[in-house]
């Protein structure tokens, strides 16, 4: 957490007068819309307005969350994005980094005259003006509600802090199965249902919003999932080709890595899919236990993040990745 004198320093910078914008990573998850939203709505209860932000467009199933609709999409509002960073007091940079996991952003941020405030949960975090950095804790969200217990404003907490703050909590542990959900989670998670948010509404609003796009997608990554390295890791993977045939829609494909982990004795799963614009592998890696796939995403695929869920990116064609993955995890111990 901030230190006493640097909480003190943050709430003198936030004032309703001042510009603050609320800034967000590429590809915006649960965790990120959630965390933006809400310390957006905290902001709210004292009187301050805030700009939330975000390079790309994100999911539908997380439009549902309050304000939602309000956010600046950086692809397509880059006047609006770019003046409204430019004239920042004060930005908040939550669920990334380093800047160059801000696409569009990153350079418009750093260049900005405002104070940064990083709260994030992330490896290896870079410089800004305040850094709240913990990779033990499992979402942005839930360093959010402890910046609002180091004000001392838990009963500030609304319905819409709760839902949003509620929603990131739940998708970034995977429904509350992740090893790094703690007790302290939990507390959390309990005091924001006291304030409101209902985990059935907010369940059924984030997860049970299926296209039949996303089915017939799942339905043929779960026709030729593959185990290797003794059973021990499951490869899931899509082709452009495939998304385009079935209307592939944004946020369709999210949680399908989490099925090659559910099979029994898997300890890993990955999955990998073209990118529908560029030409480039997208990755995605999930774990249990020590396997670490934020080092082993460093090491060989140009991405990272977290011990048990990080990305990457592979500039090969889907059969090469594929067998350059199988190669590679097979000289890992676990």
């Amino acid at each position: 957490m901030f230190t006493a004198k640097e909480i003190s320093e943050i709430n003198a910078l936030l004032t309703p007068e001042s510009n603050i914008v609320i800034v967000s990573h590429h590809n915006p998850d649960g965790d990120a819309i959630g965390s933006s939203l809400g310390l957006k709505h905290y902001l709210k209860t004292k009187g301050i307005e805030a700009t939330v932000i975000v390079p790309n467009d994100f999911p539908k199933f997380l439009k549902w969350m309050p304000e939602a609709k309000k956010i600046v999409i950086g692809e397509y509002k880059r006047k609006v994005a770019g003046e409204a960073i430019y004239n920042a007091d004060v930005i908040f940079c939550l669920d990334f980094n380093s800047p160059t996991r801000i696409g569009l952003l990153g350079d418009w941020v750093t260049k900005a005259k405002a104070k940064k405030i990083l709260i994030d949960h992330h490896q290896m975090p870079e410089q800004f003006d305040y850094v709240y950095s913990d990779t033990t804790i499992p979402a942005t969200c839930q360093m959010v509600y402890h910046f609002i217990q180091a004000n001392n404003d838990e009963r500030s907490v609304n319905l819409d802090i709760a839902q949003c703050l509620y929603t990131g909590i739940m998708t970034d542990t995977g429904g509350f199965r992740f090893r790094s959900t703690s007790a302290s989670t939990h507390r959390i998670v309990a005091d924001l249902i006291e304030k409101g948010a209902d985990p059935a509404i907010i369940t059924s609003n984030t997860w049970d919003t299926n296209t039949i796009s996303r089915l017939h997608l799942l339905s043929l990554v779960l026709s030729r999932i593959e185990l290797t390295k003794d059973g021990k890791v499951a490869i899931l993977w899509l082709k452009r080709a495939e998304l385009k045939e079935y209307g592939f829609d944004k946020g369709d494909t999210e949680g399908f890595v989490n099925y090659g982990l559910s099979v029994l004795g898997t300890k890993m799963a990955v999955f990998f899919m073209e990118d529908l614009y560029e030409d480039f592998i997208k990755i995605s890696f999930r774990s249990k236990d020590s396997v670490d796939t934020n080092q082993f995403a460093r090491k060989h695929f140009n991405g990272g993040g977290h011990i048990n869920a990080s990305g990457g990116k592979y500039f090969k064609s889907m059969e090469e990745t594929i067998e350059d993955f199988k190669e590679k995890i097979e000289a890992e111990e676990f």
